[in-house]
């Protein structure tokens, strides 16, 4: 089954690589053949000549931002888990803290780094801050999902035991819901790092969005789309490292196995 696992990895990664690197030709052919700026758009050969003119400089920057972005993330984790036991466990804290979470998910994130540079100050924290915050709804939404979808039969076949409602949150509903969860981490760690970029776009001397802000300012586009593309890749990396996580989790799941058409099993059909 890992065999099966990495061998279909392989062959996505070989397919994204292809399109990707048949996209930067287009990139680079369409603005040597129509002759744009490269202040406008460079071409992709000026963005490849940055990036290894600067390479442990944008190593910094970008380990910078993964930091910012691990560190919300973890911190939406632990506290959107908890969250969600408590909107399952109470019926006040569902009708309380569940309307709560609605209503600061419709406030834009960008509306509220400000603030967060206004009370952690300009370092690490109010990055945090915002990644956090941005990652901390998808991860309690689709973690309540998750508990509330228990079957209700293993719940009474549970409680026929006599088993307590801890021994039913950790032994049934919690393994039940990881599938739920972990579709709630994919989104959250997507959103943590666009967090992170958010709150060094108001204020930051660190990470990639700095150097996007930076450069913009002094308009070196090579170094932007550098950062942009680095941010690609970094960002798609969190990505697969939870989706990893959840097939070593919950290889059980139907999501994780692959629909196979019906093969011939070799013996001819009975002559009548």
């Amino acid at each position: 089954m890992t065999s099966t696992f990495w061998s279909s990895r392989a062959g996505r990664v070989a397919n994204v690589v292809l399109v990707i690197l048949a996209m930067l030709a287009v990139w680079e052919g369409v603005v040597r053949l129509f002759g744009i700026k490269a202040f406008l758009l460079p071409p992709v050969s000026d963005v490849l000549v940055e990036l290894w003119r600067n390479p442990g400089w944008y190593v910094g920057h970008t380990l910078h931002t993964l930091l910012e972005t691990a560190l919300g993330f973890a911190g939406a984790v632990v506290l959107g888990i908890v969250m969600a036991i408590g909107i399952v466990s109470s019926r006040f804290v569902e009708q309380t803290l569940y309307t709560v979470l609605v209503t600061l998910n419709a406030i834009p994130k960008v509306a509220l780094a400000p603030l967060f540079v206004l009370w952690l100050g300009t370092g690490i924290e109010p990055k945090i801050a915002v990644a956090l915050m941005i990652a901390l709804f998808p991860i309690v939404i689709d973690t309540v999902l998750g508990l509330k979808s228990t079957d209700p039969d293993m719940l009474d076949l549970a409680r026929s035991f006599r088993a307590s409602r801890r021994q039913m949150l950790w032994k049934i509903r919690f393994p039940h819901a990881l599938p739920s969860v972990f579709a709630g981490l994919k989104v959250g760690i997507s959103f943590a790092f666009i967090g992170a970029i958010v709150g060094e776009f108001v204020a930051s001397q660190s990470g990639l969005g700095y150097v996007i802000i930076s450069s913009q300012a002094s308009f070196d586009t090579s170094r932007v789309f550098a950062a942009i593309i680095l941010l690609a890749v970094a960002g798609t990396l969190l990505f697969y490292l939870v989706e990893m996580a959840e097939h070593a989790c919950v290889p059980w799941h139907v999501s994780r196995r692959r629909s196979t058409a019906a093969v011939p099993t070799g013996r001819p059909a009975a002559a009548h």
